[in-house]
């Protein structure tokens, strides 16, 4: 029989073994010890090839809008690419053939914010996928140049009436700023742009509107270069709606206006038009401009002292449409009825009895054309809505991309 100190002795023994059995168990079966560098190097030679490059440095500010982004990638192609600007605006752009280059095509705005997201994927088809904001710099007023329309957003004009789009600063590169702007019409009707001045474009209609033609112009000038240091200050849009073909027929030769709706002779009216020589009547086609229920009318805005034997100061002349900028007015001459139909007596002016006036005026829209003839002084493309005071070849040649 053992001792009890020998029995002691062995159990421990015993214990140790036991011990250094299930420690040589679990290195069996566990892990190798350099397994992490291994699948380390595992994870690192999967990685994609494909390298993306911007043309805009990551968190870049101040970034001029005449920039255009430029992606490329190395070791690899694109798969996708998204810009996204303001409002979530999404940045147009082009992938070159190979797919290896993209480059922007819309006009970045001033004074915003965009994220650039790209994914290109490696010969193996391991993608790299990256991502990055840029910010671009604000724009003074001087740099800026505003689109404001004639006629207003939802109005109903007439048959004659151009688009007309003003800039407060000058366009110097009026190519760039045309190539912006788009006049749509339903039923579709061709035209052309014209420009007037730096500050001012016309759009009008080979022929006249078609009679309830609905018209949508857009000015997608925002952050577009105007030249000359200068850009558009925002996108504009404003739709029209074309009322009945109203179109009178001014014969200075003898005093008489033929009004016309839609083709329809629907009133003959005794005029009188501007004493010959002194204060001749423009022949031409001209449009209305605006209209006035009263209007005070003084010589001295045509050049007449209105205390000279020629001169007038009225205070109230009824039914006041204007037809030319120099001043040429249809407005109601109770003072002139007995000339009327007969001669001409007036500073310029279509005169014609009250009650012909004020019909007149109530079928008139803004935009309504008035054909005269039998004078030689003509009329101009630039005195009033003068649009249709020249060839559409001619006109079309005003256009910048013509």
């Amino acid at each position: 029989m053992l001792s009890h100190s020998l029995r002691t002795r062995l159990s421990l023994v015993g214990v140790v073994l036991t011990l250094a059995s299930v420690t040589a168990c679990s290195g069996q079966q566990g892990e190798d010890p350099g397994s992490d560098s291994k699948t380390s190097e595992s994870q690192a030679d999967e990685r994609s090839e494909a390298k993306i490059v911007s043309s805009i440095r990551p968190d870049a500010e101040g970034v001029d809008l005449e920039r255009r982004l430029k992606l490329r990638v190395a070791s690899g192609t694109f798969e996708t690419v998204q810009v996204t600007g303001p409002k979530d605006l999404i940045v147009k752009g082009q992938f070159s053939a190979d797919k290896t280059r993209w480059v922007s095509s819309s006009q970045l705005q001033a004074a915003s914010s965009y994220r650039v997201t790209s994914t290109a994927v490696d010969a193996n088809g391991l993608k790299n996928s990256s991502e990055s904001v840029f910010a671009t710099r604000a724009l003074t007023l001087d740099e800026q140049t505003y689109p404001s329309f004639v006629p207003v957003d939802g109005q109903t004009i007439g048959v004659g009436m151009p688009v007309i789009i003003r800039f407060d600063v000058p366009v110097t590169d009026q190519a760039s700023i045309e190539r912006h702007l788009k006049v749509v019409s339903q039923p579709a009707q061709a035209g052309s742009f014209h420009w007037i001045s730096s500050q001012e474009v016309h759009w009008r209609p080979q022929n006249y509107w078609r009679p309830g033609t609905d018209v949508k112009v857009n000015a997608d000038i925002g952050g577009v270069s105007a030249g000359n240091g200068v850009f558009g200050q925002k996108d504009r849009a404003m739709t029209f709606h074309v009322g009945d073909a109203m179109v009178s027929k001014v014969n200075m030769d003898t005093d008489q206006m033929r009004v016309f709706r839609n083709g329809k002779l629907v009133r003959t009216i005794p005029i009188t038009t501007g004493e010959q020589p002194k204060y001749t009547t423009r022949s031409g086609t001209k449009v209305i401009v605006e209209k006035f229920r009263h209007k005070r009318m003084n010589s001295e805005t045509i050049g007449i002292d209105p205390n000279s034997a020629d001169g007038y100061d009225l205070d109230d002349v009824e039914y006041a449409m204007r037809v030319t900028y120099s001043g040429e007015f249809i407005h109601a001459a109770p003072w002139s009825i007995a000339q009327q139909g007969n001669s001409n007596v007036s500073h310029g002016c279509t005169g014609m009895s009250p009650a012909n006036a004020e019909w007149l005026y109530a079928n008139t829209n803004v935009g309504d054309v008035v054909e005269y003839v039998g004078t030689d002084k003509p009329m101009t493309l630039t005195n009033g809505f003068g649009d249709w005071n020249a060839s559409y070849d001619d006109y079309r040649a005003g256009s910048a991309l013509s």
